[in-house]
């Protein structure tokens, strides 16, 4: 185990040594992974005018949530949800719901 410098800061571990070493840091970068994944399958299936409004969101037990900028974005994605949980089918990544979020602020 590395040791504090007298007067200075712990050690730093490399983030890969930290992520792996942290059972709740190793979840959450299972959940980004698949969420990235599910979105690279989805995302030749958006306008492309879309895609710069709609991002990948949390995975968890109850689906998988998209992000989007307005209100018209989530109203468009909705429409195309049919296809969209067909093409996840088709890739053997089964989700139980996609929910649309509107994100708030800038």
């Amino acid at each position: 185990m590395a040791r504090t410098p007298p007067g200075g800061n712990p050690p730093t571990r490399p983030i890969r040594e930290a992520l792996e070493g942290s059972a709740p840091l190793a979840r959450l970068v299972e959940r980004v992974q698949a969420s990235n994944q599910r979105y690279r399958v989805i995302e030749p299936a958006l306008p492309p005018a879309l895609r710069r409004h709609v991002r990948p969101g949390p995975v968890d037990e109850e689906g998988w949530a998209l992000l989007v900028s307005n209100a018209a974005v989530s109203a468009k994605l909705r429409q195309m949800l049919p296809r969209l949980v067909e093409l996840l089918q088709e890739a053997d990544l089964p989700t139980p719901a996609i929910r649309i979020r509107v994100m708030s602020g800038p």
